[in-house]
């Protein structure tokens, strides 16, 4: 799973994901992108899981770019526990998307990108679309 060797901070806050993607909103690096069309967390499983998805249906005829990275802790406390007593312990990291930012890209010499990114849209928690570079 997906997660930072060093963070500057054990735990964060929770923040907002007010606004439009500043950074990252652009195609880079391929030919096709996954957009993000609404705000959320992206966990370290959930972008692997789709990366699997998009490689199983690339089968080396194209290259592939991730471009997000689960680098902010979520804690929980345990269940049954009463109030008080501090935050709990980081369980899981995600990567905080706002609308507008690129997921993944691909470079693929077909004119058909719907198939490589079916499955991995699936696999995401989010509204998402499919672009061209222009």
């Amino acid at each position: 799973m997906l997660q930072p060797k060093k963070l500057k901070y054990r735990k964060y806050q929770r923040g907002r994901m007010k606004g439009k993607a500043q950074r990252g909103n652009k195609i880079s690096f391929g030919t096709y992108g996954l957009k993000a069309l609404e705000p959320g967390w992206l966990k370290g499983n959930q972008i692997e899981a789709a990366r699997v998805a998009i490689t199983r249906e690339l089968q080396k005829n194209g290259k592939l770019w991730i471009r997000v990275y689960p680098n902010k802790p979520v804690t929980s406390t345990p269940a049954e526990t009463r109030m008080g007593k501090g935050k709990g312990e980081p369980e899981y990291y995600v990567a905080v998307i706002k609308p507008g930012r690129i997921l993944f890209e691909i470079e693929i010499e077909t004119d058909n990108p719907k198939q490589m990114f079916r499955q991995a849209q699936a696999k995401l928690p989010m509204k998402t679309k499919i672009v061209k570079r222009k």
